[in-house]
């Protein structure tokens, strides 16, 4: 295979996608997740013309991790300085070229929108002399608040579907899996953005969007404990190979992983945390949502390729 198409070549070291494809996912589901939840709430709020607390965090982490997500993979490679030709050569049939494109379109789109977002800081700031290029951004914030929304979505469900196109991977290979992620970044994204919206730029944590932001939370759990219900029913229910996967969820380490990690740190410590009313619990709820997320996607990826055919 050509060497500049081939972008899994430097992934080969015991397993084909390691941690930094696990952080990249993580960091891209952060980013989709934050910027659409946030997006949603302006919109539901009839608040589309505001630059929120909520806005203004969900848009700088957008932007933050989904560079740090792309500096991850892009290192990753066994040739870093030949990443631009996937830029430049595309497969339609291609999920990752796919998602190629999609980034192309939200990474300059959710940069724009954080300076919009940003706007009043900004006019303060040696980046100032933008303000003419953004007001004009913002006087159109309405159509890019939708488009950005629409690819934030995208990117959340293109990382499922990246990997679930691996076809030998059982516990991989789940149809439910882009649904899975999109859950898991909406509620993550949430997390961080409330967690930055407060401690940033002095948002009430007991104010309505925050408050409406915290009753949204308990379907997006619900939903993303759904689908990992599914998964492990179609596992069991499946072939010998899949019911060989199954096993992740039972057996070894990466069993324990889930079991603390997604489960008890992810879910059951944010349910605990939610009949307390301190600014400690505030804080220490988000940050194990955010952390149940990166747990998921390392599971998922390492118990996934160790519990292969």
């Amino acid at each position: 295979m050509d060497i500049a198409m081939n972008f899994t070549l430097g992934l080969t070291e015991g397993i084909s996608w390691p941690w930094p494809i696990a952080v990249y996912l993580f960091l891209a589901g952060i980013s989709g997740g934050a910027v659409a939840v946030a997006i949603m709430m302006n919109l539901y709020r009839k608040q589309t013309g505001t630059n929120t607390p909520l806005l203004k965090a969900a848009t700088l982490i957008g932007a933050v991790t989904i560079l740090l997500g792309m500096v991850c993979l892009v290192l990753d490679l066994t040739n870093p300085l030949y990443f631009w030709r996937i830029l430049v050569f595309y497969n339609p049939t291609s999920v990752m070229s796919l998602g190629v494109m999609a980034l192309l379109f939200y990474i300059p789109l959710v940069c724009i929108l954080m300076l919009v977002a940003l706007r009043d800081e900004l006019k303060d700031s040696p980046l100032g002399f933008l303000d003419g290029l953004v007001g004009w951004f913002d006087s159109h914030r309405c159509g890019l608040q939708w488009i950005v929304l629409v690819l934030a979505l995208t990117i959340c469900a293109y990382t499922g579907f990246l990997i679930s196109a691996l076809i030998r991977f059982p516990l991989i290979n789940q149809a439910v899996l882009p649904a899975l992620f999109v859950a898991s970044g909406l509620s993550a994204g949430a997390a961080a953005s409330k967690m930055v919206a407060a401690g940033m730029f002095g948002e009430n944590q007991h104010g309505a969007d925050l408050k409406l932001l915290h009753g949204a939370e308990w379907p997006i759990m619900a939903a993303e404990a759904l689908c990992i219900f599914m998964i492990a029913v179609a596992l069991i229910s499946g072939n010998a190979a899949a019911q060989a996967a199954a096993a992740a969820f039972t057996t070894g380490a990466w069993a324990t992983e889930f079991w603390i990690g997604v489960v008890g740190i992810g879910f059951i410590v944010p349910i605990l945390l939610s009949c307390a009313k301190s600014s400690a619990a505030f804080y220490l709820s988000g940050l194990a949502s955010v952390t149940g997320m990166m747990c998921l996607r390392l599971f998922i990826l390492y118990a996934g390729q160790l519990y292969s055919i």
